[in-house]
């Protein structure tokens, strides 16, 4: 690693605070924190040594959706056991992880929204001007 790219990463961790971790965060972890384990998708688990908390530093951008479900469990305190000691397998109805598609072009659009073709269907609970008699 040479010393431009060095100072560009330290620089990054220290105001991309949403985009995994920072200093402050990777020092708190280094004094108090043990690991636990990670996930398929890059994200690792600390439980600290004093407290009774839980933690997880994200492989990528800070998305609580990341979190696969039986890593969720245990974060929640849902359990006690850790999904990677316990061969955890996910059940058929859990779903792989799929980013927030919101402002993107695969973002969902009912009919009737302005940028999709169609028009709203009628529900009960639409709204019908009074017209005097």
């Amino acid at each position: 690693m040479n010393l431009v790219s060095g100072m560009k990463d330290f620089l990054l961790e220290i105001f991309r605070w949403w985009h995994g971790q920072t200093r402050g965060t990777r020092l708190w972890i280094w004094r108090h924190g043990d690991l636990v384990g990670t996930d398929e998708l890059g994200n690792k688990y600390y439980r600290d040594k004093k407290a009774n908390r839980r933690y997880v530093t994200y492989n990528g951008p800070a998305d609580a959706s990341a979190i696969p479900p039986g890593w969720h469990g245990w974060m929640h305190f849902r359990t006690d056991v850790v999904p990677t000691r316990a061969n955890y397998v996910a059940r058929s109805r859990e779903k792989p992880h799929e980013p927030n598609l919101t402002g993107t072009a695969a973002a969902y659009r009912p009919d009737g929204s302005m940028l999709n073709k169609g028009e709203r269907p009628r529900v009960t609970g639409d709204y019908d001007a009074r017209s005097p008699e």
